[in-house]
């Protein structure tokens, strides 16, 4: 079941402590069009079916990636997105966002995008256990 709009937002939001409902939907428009560039097929199309419908469209539709960014080199591409941000505001950004996506996902999920990317995301995505 697709979380709503509001509910997801409002998880972002409480997670990354942003003042307003703008600065986390921001946040979540960068960081999951970034997803969804390093996200394919059948993982890809099944993290949208459980995300809030403008946010699926924005996985679906990502951002342009030329090859498989480390966790690191994510980050930075985050805060390049994002206007004031900083690589450490941006590291905020990414795992308040990734966080909130790998809850609507659920473990499997998590599990199989986690397969997808390069090492080190599970940190980002706040489960480091599924690394193991």
């Amino acid at each position: 079941m697709r979380p709503r709009w509001d509910t997801f937002l409002d998880r972002v939001r409480e997670r990354g402590g942003y003042d307003t409902p703008q600065e986390a939907e921001r946040a979540a428009r960068v960081v999951l069009g970034l997803l969804g560039a390093h996200l394919v097929g059948d993982v890809r199309a099944a993290l949208a079916a459980r995300l809030p419908e403008t946010f699926a469209v924005v996985l679906l539709n990502p951002l342009q990636a030329a090859e498989p960014l480390s966790p690191e080199r994510f980050v930075r591409a985050t805060a390049a997105w994002i206007e004031g941000a900083t690589e450490r505001t941006a590291a905020w950004d990414v795992s308040a966002v990734l966080s909130v996506a790998a809850d609507a996902a659920g473990e499997e999920l998590t599990g199989q995008m986690l397969l997808q990317l390069p090492p080190g995301y599970d940190l980002l995505f706040g489960r480091p256990h599924l690394s193991l």
